[in-house]
């Protein structure tokens, strides 16, 4: 007798969110934030499944996240843009309590801005000085052009032109590419460090290590653009990962699946974030700084010696000159 057909088992929810993010071409970021989120919500209503809750048990949620956990009207704003998201997007479910939810009230702050001393204290601090990392580099990269920090760690070898004494920014906040000035003072640490970097790239090709991770299914259509000197990070990480979003979902990651390739992935944001706070401690500045703030202190000292602020917002990258 012939056995029955397996069926397989449908994919869980979580799994339907993250197709969804990566359908929308949202970033890997708000697909981790989305599925923070609502899994907090599962288990705030006792696992009970999403689709058998409604608006009171969503203001329940958000209300606790207010009021017991007090998070900040950013924090909250994301919580109810991923419930949002999970109903309308993925349990396709547009009903009247969606649009009488309380939208919180995001209030405008003052960046921190650092001064010319503090900016110069920071960078010569030991934290950023290690050997092992270039993170010192990293910061005057920063400074001196403006880029987020997630700007400025996916630059690719490409990226830099030093004959125009450029760099190009893809796919920056809002999916948008923008050019920023290449300081000359940085011109030569780039290139050595560009030079350490092809060290790496060559024992990767030594051993036979899988390309670099590339946007948009570049890789089927150029299939050996990932292993080129082009695509390579400028600030590559000392030790190969893997890219989650290699890893199969629901029932494709089952037992027997191939592993995702390891590849050589940029450096982390959080271990600069981490020798960027103890910079700050061994700089003496009591200031609540972040590596954003370079930004913010690159924009404000422009302003000061004199530029025009259209030209600074064009470096920055901000669509309306209020920012």
């Amino acid at each position: 007798m012939k056995p029955p057909p397996v069926t397989p088992n449908p994919p869980r929810l979580l799994d339907l969110l993250r197709m969804q993010v990566r359908y929308m071409h949202y970033s890997l970021r708000t697909e981790q934030a989305y599925v923070h989120w609502v899994r907090a919500f599962i288990r705030f209503n006792g696992l009970r499944h999403p689709a058998e809750l409604s608006g009171a048990e969503v203001e329940a949620f958000l209300t606790w996240l207010a009021a017991e956990r007090q998070v900040a009207p950013a924090t909250h704003k994301q919580a109810l843009s991923a419930l949002l998201f999970l109903y309308q997007k993925v349990l396709n479910q547009r009903v009247p309590w969606m649009d009488d939810i309380g939208r919180p009230q995001r209030q405008a702050r003052l960046p921190v801005v650092l001064s010319h001393d503090e900016v110069a204290r920071l960078l010569a601090a030991p934290a950023l000085g290690e050997v092992a990392q270039p993170f010192q580099l990293f910061a005057q990269l920063l400074y001196g052009t403006g880029l987020r920090l997630m700007e400025g760690l996916r630059l690719r070898v490409k990226d830099i032109d030093f004959e125009r004494r450029a760099i190009v920014v893809r796919e920056g906040k809002g999916g948008k590419d923008r050019i920023v000035m290449l300081p000359a003072a940085l011109e030569a640490p780039l290139r050595a460090q560009l030079a350490q970097a092809h060290r790496l790239w060559a024992a990767d090709r030594a051993a036979g290590v899988a390309g670099v991770q590339l946007p948009h299914a570049l890789a089927r259509k150029y299939p050996r653009a990932a292993e080129s000197w082009a695509w390579f990070w400028v600030f590559p990480q000392a030790t190969l990962s893997t890219d989650p979003r290699e890893r199969p979902l629901g029932a494709q990651g089952a037992e027997g699946a191939p592993a995702p390739p390891r590849r050589r992935h940029h450096l982390y944001d959080q271990g600069f974030q981490r020798a960027f706070k103890r910079a700050l401690q061994e700089a003496g500045i009591d200031k609540p700084a972040s590596p954003h703030t370079l930004r913010h202190s690159f924009a404000t000292h422009l302003l000061q010696s004199g530029y025009d602020i259209r030209t600074v917002q064009e470096l920055l990258g901000h669509a309306d000159v209020s920012t």
